[in-house]
């Protein structure tokens, strides 16, 4: 499996048509933004490209497809973007996850699984990397495209507040918006709008929020039922996993969201000086130093809790020295 940089990747779509690109499962803000961004970049150049999800694209982020047919025709070629690792592809791991041909990924955990891969984990958010991208293909930026792109880079540094951020960051999302991203609409849409099931929900997570080992941990639980009670869809639990690290002095945050199969996605957040990657990788997960996850398969969410509060508490223990 080869490593490429970005001008590699470039010559690579440019011979390209009929591209199908893939999304990670419980897509984000930065997986859509950086396929919807690329989309229509390969679309601009007179190419055929799609997108496909593993999971349904939560209702915030379905303007970012606008236009974008939904079903892929025929297709030649496969490029995922921000996925780290074939797992994490969900439905479509095994359909395609051997078939990918170019991955496209800013994890520094990231699991080789394309023939040919662009990874900087230096970047704030994959969108950074489609943007350079785009440019690198020629390709006359719109305001649609911008707006995909600062979707991504805003979601990805929690608006610009996680330390991922970096100067380059607040540079290229000052380009997207002299390109016609609207940053005022987006950040609002993206940050300051619940819907009433997201309200419901986050005030039954905090009513059971756990706080453990001498208040350096915090645990929520998103059990299937609570979606059931309250009508919240995926996009309306995207924020809450950032809750528990909210809590003053809390190192380790951890959220379990149970899925309807019996599954439960864990989502780690962290603040100095530990490290949620090094901390999900002990179940087999990664992502960034500040956010990171893993997975257990058909395992009871009590069962996860358990398992996850006494590695917290020795991972938090290690880490402080207290």
């Amino acid at each position: 499996m080869k490593e490429i940089d970005c001008r590699e990747a470039a010559r690579l779509l440019a011979g390209w048509d009929r591209v199908l690109i893939l999304c990670h499962a419980s897509p984000d803000g930065d997986t859509l933004g950086s396929a919807a961004a690329l989309v229509r970049g390969l679309q601009a150049l007179g190419k055929h490209a799609w997108v496909r999800c593993g999971d349904p694209v939560p209702e915030k982020y379905r303007f970012l497809f606008a236009g974008i047919p939904e079903e892929p025709e025929a297709f030649q070629h496969v490029v995922s973007v921000d996925v780290a690792d074939p797992k994490l592809l969900g439905e479509l791991e095994e359909p395609f996850a051997r078939r990918t041909e170019l991955a496209i990924d800013h994890h520094g955990t990231h699991v080789p699984f394309a023939q040919v891969r662009w990874v900087e984990p230096t970047s704030a958010a994959c969108c950074e990397l489609i943007f350079l991208l785009l440019e690198e293909l020629g390709v006359e930026i719109t305001g649609e495209m911008a707006g995909c792109l600062y979707t991504g880079i805003a979601t990805d540094t929690g608006c610009f507040r996680f330390a991922n951020t970096t100067p380059r960051t607040h540079f290229l999302a000052g380009r997207l918006m002299e390109l016609g991203a609207s940053a005022e609409a987006l950040n609002r849409r993206l940050f300051e709008t619940k819907t009433r099931a997201q309200v419901e929900a986050e005030r039954r997570v905090l009513a059971e929020l756990e706080v453990f080992g001498e208040g350096r941990c915090a645990l929520a639980r998103l059990p299937w039922s609570l979606r059931q009670e309250t009508g919240a869809e995926e996009g309306d639990l995207e924020g809450i996993a950032g809750l528990p690290r909210q809590i003053e002095g809390v190192v380790l945050g951890i959220t379990l969201k149970e899925k309807e199969n019996g599954d439960v996605k864990v989502s780690v957040r962290a603040n100095p000086p530990a490290d949620a990657a090094a901390f999900c990788r002990q179940f087999g997960g990664g992502g960034h130093t500040g956010a990171a996850g893993c997975t257990f398969l058909q395992t009871p969410m009590e069962t996860v809790a358990g398992q996850l509060r006494a590695a917290a508490e020795a991972y938090v223990r290690a880490v402080t020295g207290a």
